[in-house]
């Protein structure tokens, strides 16, 4: 039995307060796959009362006991794991193949990334005559996104849950139902009542009400850079506590010295990725000049090779997860053609046979500049920007001229060349070569990318407070 049509809290299923509900759309066929409620801020009341009542009793449960409980989770969402990529793929649009691997088995690998990470974590030590013990924040208010649902909602309830926090989770309206699940296997694996709760809505009725609301403690935000900042001016009113990872318009420079051949088909590939609906996406392509027209000519024939279609089919690219998300891709594009770049291959017009759903071509520009719209607002679409640069120096200045710093890319054959490039950029983390760092390694912005760092220690940094008992011996 699905909870769809409930929300979670106390350790239980209940109505919320409204009877209305929110449709849930395939964005690949345009239908009505689901309906959720509509919260509203009479139900964040009793979620965060729930939150805050069961924060001295699972505080005081040893890091052990919580291990456990997070073990328990990750296994009853394993055991799940083809009926969420089908969810997921259903509600966001993904590609099955890729939702499998992106959104689900990327997703549950965390939570033993987590678990292993608390184990090590230094959560007491003595330090000038005083034992310094890392203390729970609090109750967290967890708002995530719809780009990759699943896999942000454990990278903020994992690690709140392993520093003994208490979380209330609003996940995005246009992807609720994988939360559902994720309540489900938390409600199965036993956690004690009020813990965890979920509360589905929109932002205005349920999300302004949790971040401003006396008792939460702590928000932690994944989504768009003007409704983050929204979040901070809020919290600041009472010296809440946020963590925030929001928009990315992130360079990848291929260094003069780099193979084309080694650098360009996952350039591409990873501009495009889920629709280009990844924060992280390297939507701006740096090559120098004089190997300028070349590499376009041979980007154009990667993208030409994307396929897109049905998610349930062997296809590249899904939708994009709305009939928004994607009148606002074509948007960008008719701006980045009327500020004059040249469109090298996509466009404005939907793909060919693919009039029904949420789907816009991938697109590439070529001769733009960093003024441009296109190469300095986030588009979240599969848009790439192709930028000219004549040395390491303007390839730099072109990289960090822009409000973001989330991620970027370095290609060079000269692993030392890259990692001097690398270290210039004002951004959270590089990739040079396409190397990924593994799970632990923070993620993170610069600028109005964000504040704090997901993942590992890092993480688990961002849900304690530090306190320092001087006098006697302590518990080390």
């Amino acid at each position: 039995m699905n909870h769809y049509n409930q929300i979670y809290i106390d350790g239980a299923w209940v109505p919320s307060a409204s009877s209305t509900t929110i449709p849930v759309i395939n964005p690949a066929t345009e239908e009505v796959i689901a309906d959720v409620p509509a919260g509203t801020a009479d139900d964040v009341e009793r979620a965060v009362t729930a939150a805050r009542c069961a924060f001295e009793s699972w505080s005081a449960i040893s890091l052990e006991g919580r291990v456990k409980y997070l073990t328990a989770i990750g296994d009853a969402l394993a055991a799940r794991s083809d009926e969420l990529t089908e969810l997921i793929s259903a509600e966001m649009g993904m590609p099955r193949k890729h939702t499998a691997v992106f959104q689900v088995q990327g997703a549950l690998a965390k939570v033993a990334a987590y678990t292993d990470e608390a184990l090590r974590y230094l959560w007491e030590e003595l330090s000038e005559g005083a034992t310094v013990v890392r203390q729970p924040v609090g109750v967290v208010a967890a708002i995530t996104p719809w780009n990759a649902p699943l896999s942000i909602a454990l990278d903020k309830v994992v690690p709140a849950l392993l520093a003994s926090c208490t979380v209330v989770l609003k996940p995005s309206e246009v992807t609720p139902l994988n939360a559902s699940v994720l309540a489900e296997a938390i409600h199965d694996a036993g956690l004690l009542p009020g813990v965890f709760n979920l509360v589905s809505g929109e932002g205005p009725a349920v999300g302004e009400p949790l971040v401003s609301h006396p008792e939460v403690d702590m928000i932690s935000f994944t989504g768009s850079t003007r409704a983050g900042t929204r979040i901070a001016t809020q919290a600041a009113a009472r010296n809440a506590r946020v963590l925030l990872e929001m928009g990315g318009k992130s360079a990848n420079i291929v260094l003069a010295d780099a193979d084309l051949d080694q650098a360009l088909k996952p350039s591409v590939m990873n501009c495009f990725a889920n629709s280009g609906q990844i924060c992280t996406a390297p939507t701006r392509l740096l090559i120098d000049r004089s190997r300028y027209a070349q590499a376009v000519e041979r980007i154009k024939a990667i993208a030409e090779q994307v396929t897109v279609g049905d998610p349930s089919t062997d296809v590249d690219l899904g939708p994009l997860v709305s009939a928004a998300q994607r009148d606002r891709v074509r948007g960008y594009i008719e701006k980045g053609i009327t500020a004059g770049a040249r469109v090298v291959t996509g466009g404005v017009q939907p793909p060919e046979g693919l009039r029904r759903g949420f789907f816009v071509r991938p697109t590439v520009f070529a001769d733009v500049t960093n003024s441009m719209a296109i190469a300095q607002e986030e588009i979240f679409g599969p848009v790439l920007c192709v930028v000219a640069y004549d040395d390491d120096d303007e390839a730099v200045r072109i990289a960090n001229d822009t409000r973001y710093g989330l991620s970027g890319m370095v290609w060079s054959s000269d692993l030392g060349h890259a990692h001097r490039v690398a270290r210039r950029l004002r951004t959270g983390a590089v990739r040079i070569n396409g190397h990924k760092a593994g799970p632990n390694a923070p993620a993170g912005g610069f600028k109005q990318s964000g504040i704090g760092r997901t993942n590992g220690r890092f993480a688990l940094d961002e849900y304690v407070e530090i306190q320092a008992i001087a006098g006697g011996e302590g518990s080390i």
